[in-house]
């Protein structure tokens, strides 16, 4: 393969709801660029990029697909992408390193919600978009319907470039209002006919030219100028005007496709080649210290890494864009974010499951390596001597989220290991051991997303595994001031274990001061502060910890052993072994034994002291509230509304954005299990949230109680 400078690259993400045809229609791509000399299907399991073995289970793409074809003497770079949102980590990556996202929609359906969620990822990375509607040779397919629902949804700035004359089962042929032609195709669709236009379709196709044209001036005064003289443009003015409509988002051109039959897909290359942005033409990218990369051939080399893959008999594939510079087979790198020299030992262009090896990549490129012992997603490499440094591209929270463990504990350490390896290919699949509620958890973008991950343990790896509900990360507080004291002694021959301690413990706030003197059961005693200890707790809150021994009664080097055992309770709440938080304790009095005292002896009194005040200072369990906001089409609202009041969700506002009505509320945690499906369910997958931890606030009585409740049965069963 011939080395490609940068002004022959074009980098585009394949996009489209799930079923729409994009791996089909990327599978027609790579056979007219010659890539593949046979064309596979999806219902066969052969394309080239659907490949994986849940992929061949589910029936459609799970993870994205790096690609390139040949075409026009260009390199046309495409990746991909699912079209379920469960797996949106395909989209993001690809539209951080892409310039272009032609997204398919299915004629039969028109907009569908996986075609307005992907599009809401082009217009926040600022993405040209060229539309492609696909299965016109379908016995439902409706061009006009699906163009009326696209113009509903992104406005007037789609503009039609194609349209078909008979969509239907007979579907054969279109018109191109850009190169005002008809094309038209034998029943094997591949190279079309080029005729002119029947003149059933002239009126059509000149109003429909004249759209285009005016469009394309729009982006260009000089364009705009001329078409004010000459009322129309020739091609070459049209593709100048097209061009710099697509990189300002000001047009987004329509074609037309059936590419389970190769109609039409010819066409749409050369547009690609001929119009889209090359890599030279994009904004450069930026680093971290905000500092601009061009896309220069000459310049230092530089890769960024975007995404690892595990792949049968070759082990991990890492695929990378070079933002600067070449990269040459064996040429020895930095990684900047582990400080470690890496080697390229080989050099890939990659199809799929296909790879071609390269001698050398270029500014602008993608491609793969193998086998890299310090490098992964999100990583930059540089030569010696070049300190780029690329944001890591970020990905959206979790919304779904379950406990996890193998039903066979022998296996326990090698799920570990291949979960970790899960999260490097998708990393919007996140792993957390909780040593809080003694659960792994894993958090994902949906049921759908951890089910998948759920197949490939069992069917892949042949780990057996099992879902839990998570537990809630609850806390533990007190309202008022309690006094209790503990005496521990202990004899059993030799010497004893003997310990006193006295102690008043109340809840604390920021800033309170230190307490002079308190009144408990109707006694009034002075303390006197000689030192206290702040500890921030991991967890949230503090932990204040007063001296207030007077006279010797407790040893000071018995002290530190007293903060321990209050420390074992805070780490194990007395109500129902959740952590504690936001208490100050003040140790006033106690007594020791010259002989039998030691620190067991006083972390002992010191951990039972706290326990008995504990639940006499009116305790109460706090719950993790979460801000949520939900976007929710109007016809919905209601639905919703009620759905989260049904949560214990307190609404604190509504607004409308972009068609959406936007609904905040603060909900707890526990109401929020299952709420991606559930909100699925009730809008038809039209709705889409986000949410993030708010604060800790006390649950209501009667749950309180329950989690009591809950709490003595687990430790009767324990």
């Amino acid at each position: 393969m011939k080395v490609y400078k940068a002004n022959e690259i074009k980098n585009i993400a394949l996009l489209g709801g799930a079923g729409s045809g994009k791996t089909t229609l990327a599978e027609c791509m790579l056979y007219e660029g010659g890539v593949i000399n046979r064309r596979g299907e999806v219902e066969s399991h052969s394309t080239v990029s659907d490949y994986h073995p849940v992929e061949h289970e589910y029936g459609y793409s799970v993870f994205s697909s790096v690609l390139y074809t040949e075409w026009l003497g260009k390199k046309i770079n495409f990746i991909d992408c699912p079209g379920s949102d469960d797996f949106i980590n395909g989209t993001i990556t690809s539209l951080n390193v892409t310039d272009t996202a032609l997204v398919v929609v299915n004629s039969t359906q028109g907009v569908e919600v996986g075609t307005e969620n992907q599009f809401r990822y082009t217009e926040q990375y600022n993405k040209p978009v060229i539309f492609v509607i696909n299965h016109l040779d379908h016995e439902k397919s409706n061009f006009e319907q699906s163009i009326e629902s696209m113009t509903e949804a992104f406005g007037k700035k789609v503009v039609i470039v194609q349209y078909p004359i008979n969509a239907g089962l007979e579907f054969n042929a279109l018109v191109d209002v850009l190169k005002m032609k008809m094309y038209k195709w034998k029943s094997d669709g591949g190279k079309p006919e080029i005729l002119d236009i029947p003149a059933d379709q002239k009126e059509r196709a000149e109003e429909l030219h004249n759209i285009l044209v005016e469009s394309a001036a729009e982006n260009d005064e000089t364009l705009m100028e001329l078409f004010f003289e000459e009322e129309t443009l020739n091609e070459d003015q049209m593709r100048q005007g097209i061009n710099k409509g697509l990189i300002a988002r000001d047009l987004f051109p329509v074609f037309c496709i059936a590419a389970k039959k190769d109609m039409g897909v010819r066409r749409l290359m050369e547009f690609v080649g001929n119009i889209v942005p090359f890599v030279s033409d994009i904004r450069s990218p930026k680093t971290q210290d905000g500092k601009d990369v061009k896309c220069d051939p000459s310049g230092p080399s530089s890769i960024f890494v975007f995404k690892t893959s595990i792949e049968p008999h070759l082990g991990e594939v890492s695929f990378f864009k070079v933002i600067s510079g070449s990269v040459k087979e064996s040429d020895d790198l930095y990684n900047i974010n582990k400080n470690a020299k890496e080697r390229l030992s080989q050099l890939y262009c990659v199809a799929g499951n296909t790879r071609t090896k390269v001698s050398e990549l270029v500014a602008g490129d993608i491609g793969a390596t193998v086998k890299l012992k310090e490098t992964r997603t999100n990583h930059t490499l540089n030569e010696k001597g070049c300190n780029y440094l690329y944001e890591p591209i970020s990905y959206p929270n979790p919304k779904y989220r379950t406990a996890i463990e193998a039903l066979n504990e022998a296996d326990d350490e090698k799920l570990g290991e291949v979960m970790q390896r899960m999260h490097e290919e998708d990393p919007t699949l996140m792993i957390e051991y909780s040593k809080e509620l003694k659960q792994v958890l894993v958090h994902g973008q949906g049921e759908f997303h951890l089910n998948t991950m759920k197949w490939r343990l069992e069917n892949n790896d042949k780990i057996l595994v099992k879902f839990l509900d998570p537990k809630i990360p609850y806390r533990e507080t007190i309202t008022k001031l309690a006094r209790a004291d503990y005496r521990h002694k202990k004899q059993s021959g030799g010497s004893g274990q003997f310990g006193e301690v006295h102690m008043v413990i109340e809840p604390y706030k920021e800033g309170m001061p230190s307490p002079t003197f308190y009144k408990v059961d109707g006694h009034e005693f002075k303390v006197n502060v000689r030192h206290t200890d702040e500890v921030k707790l991991e967890w949230g809150g503090k932990l204040v910890y007063n001296n207030c021994i007077v006279g010797g009664s407790i040893d000071n080097r018995f002290m530190p052993a007293i903060l321990k055992g209050i420390m074992e309770r805070m780490e194990e709440g007395p109500l129902t072994g959740s952590y504690a938080r936001d208490i100050m304790v003040s140790v006033y009095d106690g007594k020791m034994h010259p002989v039998d005292s030691n620190e067991i002896s006083f972390k002992l009194a010191g951990r039972n002291a706290f326990s008995t005040a504990f639940k006499n200072a009116a305790p109460k369990i706090l719950e993790p509230i979460y801000d949520v906001e939900v976007k929710v089409p109007s016809d919905r609202m209601g639905d919703v509304m009620g759905d989260l009041q049904g949560r214990r969700a307190i609404i604190e506002g509504m607004s409308s954005e972009k068609g959406f009505e936007v609904i905040k509320a603060k909900v707890p945690l526990k109401e929020m299990n299952k709420y991606s499906t559930s909100l699925s369910s009730i809008t038809g997958g039209r709705a889409f949230y986000t949410m993030k931890f708010a604060k800790y606030d006390k649950v209501p009585p009667e749950i309180q109680v329950q989690l009591l409740k809950d709490y003595e049965k687990e430790q009767e069963k324990d």
